[in-house]
């Protein structure tokens, strides 16, 4: 085998103006064999997930980059021998490695290809380490109920005389998930584990040997008893490192913020409210339900608010625009790319339904199901939230009943949609017991004025009080 023969893929464009990206998993390991289209590993962007496909068939030779990396465009991952021959188990030396990989383009003046369009961007990074794992909320609380029951996290071991030294790795400890479960179930740091077995990896007998360093030593009868104030010092470091769980800013989460920070200090946000039954409209939902045109698809208030307000949006064109600072123009848009908020594993996603003004009921069905399901399996794509012009949150799905929603950078308006409540209401001149709801408009001061967005609002309401508007104001 050659080196020749060996073909480098590298972190290749996955979204729009993105430098980076983090290897999440791997789905194949030194010696796999790939063919072309096959997915080799999934990686997240401050956009979304995104599944990797080799394009080419052979060997793996190397990864070179551990999961938890965040990586550089351009950058070679995986390594892969495109001879037909058997790929080496052992990963070539960090130097080597560095020595043989190919410079991006300007790297000496430290810039780096970004990931869609033209030019380069400027970066003094060649990659990222990850500063460790996220921890969900539950895992913490199961650190501290580990903590009370009387298992404390465990220190670094020290290495026996013939135990070779922890190799510097970036990333987290390399570990299989077994022994990774092994050491959450015993509280064990696996940072603070020496491995002893090949290519630095930790091992089962490391955990359990670095439990039993750990374990406080019961004293012989005649040995001198230990000094308590050490113990203690001990026990309440581990308790206060307990109870508090530290998340990287990063990926998908760090790239909304930055974007919701701009958003709030850049356009002058006013929000409206209306308060509206919305009784009609959840008649009308049972209805579709059992018509056949939407056979298979999900029906629910959702699509209709969403119809209600591209039917406002017909009427009132001027609130789906967005306003140009460089060239000093109000753009309006005469497509409304509809955008829905979907909170995920990952964060707060805003995926759209492109050109959602030109589907019928039934498609916009269809469209919405789609959205939904793939933002919760976590595999929407950079793409579909690019270029939205207006976007509906539904912040009652928690239960709450109204908010002042942020824009979507680069739009004007917002919806948010309360939960919607049995609450008793005048109908006809009498109190009744009616279902009712509380909407929430906020937009951008500079190109909506009072009045348009009121109008918008109100229209919005209206449909709902009244679905039968759907077919006169179309």
């Amino acid at each position: 085998m050659t080196e020749a023969s060996v073909r480098e893929f590298k972190m290749p464009d996955v979204g729009e103006g993105l430098t980076e990206a983090e290897i999440l998993k791997w789905y194949v390991q030194p010696g796999d064999t790939v063919t072309d289209g096959q997915v080799v590993c999934e990686v997240e962007t401050a956009k979304a997930a995104v599944e990797l496909p080799i394009p080419y068939d052979g060997v793996v030779r190397e990864l070179h980059f551990p999961e938890g990396t965040t990586v550089d465009v351009g950058t070679a991952i995986i390594a892969v021998d495109v001879s037909g021959g058997a790929a080496p188990a052992e990963p070539r030396p960090e130097a080597a490695r560095a020595a043989e990989e190919p410079k991006a383009e300007g790297s000496g003046s430290g810039r780096q290809p970004v990931l869609v369009g033209y030019g380069v961007a400027t970066s003094s990074t060649r990659r990222r380490p990850r500063k460790g794992p996220e921890v969900p909320v539950q895992q913490a609380s199961t650190a501290i109920q580990t903590e009370l029951n009387g298992h404390a996290p465990v220190a670094p071991a020290a290495p026996a005389p013939t135990a070779p030294a922890a190799p510097v790795t970036a990333g987290r400890p390399l570990a299989k998930p077994p022994v990774r479960k092994l050491a959450k179930d015993l509280g064990v740091d696996l940072a603070a584990v020496v491995p002893t077995g090949p290519d630095g990896i930790i091992t089962r007998e490391d955990v359990h040997a670095a439990v039993a360093a750990a374990e406080p030593k019961t004293p012989e009868p005649s040995a001198a008893p230990a000094a308590p104030a050490a113990v203690s010092a001990s026990a309440s470091a581990s308790y206060d490192t307990a109870r508090e769980t530290r998340v990287p800013i990063k990926g998908v989460r760090k790239a909304t913020a930055a974007a919701m920070v701009g958003s709030a200090f850049t356009a002058p946000h006013v929000t409206e409210f209306v308060t509206v039954d919305v009784t009609r409209t959840l008649k009308l939902v049972e209805e579709l339900k059992q018509d056949k045109e939407f056979a298979g698809l999900r029906v629910n208030p959702l699509l209709l608010i969403a119809k209600a307000l591209l039917v406002a949006i017909k009427r009132n064109p001027d609130i789906n625009a967005s306003w140009d600072e460089a060239a000093q123009e109000i753009v309006v848009k005469h497509y409304v790319n509809l955008g829905i908020a979907a909170a995920t594993p990952r964060g707060l996603i805003v995926p759209n339904i492109k050109d959602a003004h030109a589907k019928t009921l039934p498609q916009l069905a269809e469209s919405l199901g789609e959205l939904v399901s793939t933002a919760r399996e976590g595999k929407t794509s950079p793409a579909a939230m690019q270029g939205g012009t207006v976007t509906i949150t539904n912040v009652g799905v928690f239960g709450v009943d109204t908010g002042t929603p942020i824009l979507n950078p680069g739009e004007s308006a917002i919806l948010a949609v309360g939960a919607i409540k049995l609450q008793p209401w005048v109908h006809k001149g009498k109190v009744k017991p009616r279902q009712v709801t509380t909407l929430a408009l906020s937009f951008d001061h500079r190109l909506v004025d009072g009045e348009l967005g009121s109008k918008v609002l109100a229209d919005v309401a209206a449909i709902l009080e009244q679905p039968k508007r759907l077919i006169t104001w179309a």
